[in-house]
């Protein structure tokens, strides 16, 4: 008796799952960061940005941001963006991006309010969820693996 409720619940969640897929114009982007928790980044060790937000990196190069950043990465970006920056084709390859002011300004400005299109959210805000000091760390470490 016990299985056969396992299986109708089963079931029923199958039903509901592609019901939700079929009302979200039959993709599943609106899934895609239902299961993502993100991460803390302790940025105690790098000097405080403060309230103001910066439109370019002012870790760049820095050492102890970079190590930060890496991890901050892995934890938080890759799951879409992909090991090292190496996009397996959910979500852009960050070693493309450019490595100027204005590149920056587009970084902090994605990063801070998530990207979304036609109304399906293909990334999630992190402004009020990560600090600054974590998201240029993650940029000063997405310089490191940079590729023209």
């Amino acid at each position: 008796m016990e299985k056969t409720n396992q299986m109708e619940t089963l079931a029923r969640t199958l039903r509901n799952l592609a019901l939700a897929t079929a009302l979200a114009g039959g993709t599943t982007a609106a899934l895609g960061h239902g299961d993502v928790t993100p991460q803390a980044v302790d940025v105690s060790t790098l000097k405080a940005l403060g309230a103001e937000w910066r439109v370019e990196n002012p870790y760049r190069g820095d050492k102890e941001a970079i190590r930060i950043g890496d991890s901050a990465y892995n934890q938080n970006c890759a799951r879409c963006h992909g090991l090292g920056g190496v996009s397996g084709g959910i979500a852009p390859d960050l070693r493309y991006l450019e490595l100027d002011a204005d590149a920056d300004e587009y970084y902090i400005g994605r990063v801070r309010n998530g990207v979304t299109r036609n109304g399906a959210v293909y990334m999630p805000p992190f402004e009020g969820i990560l600090p600054q000091e974590a998201m240029w760390a993650i940029r000063a470490w997405l310089e490191t693996v940079h590729e023209e």
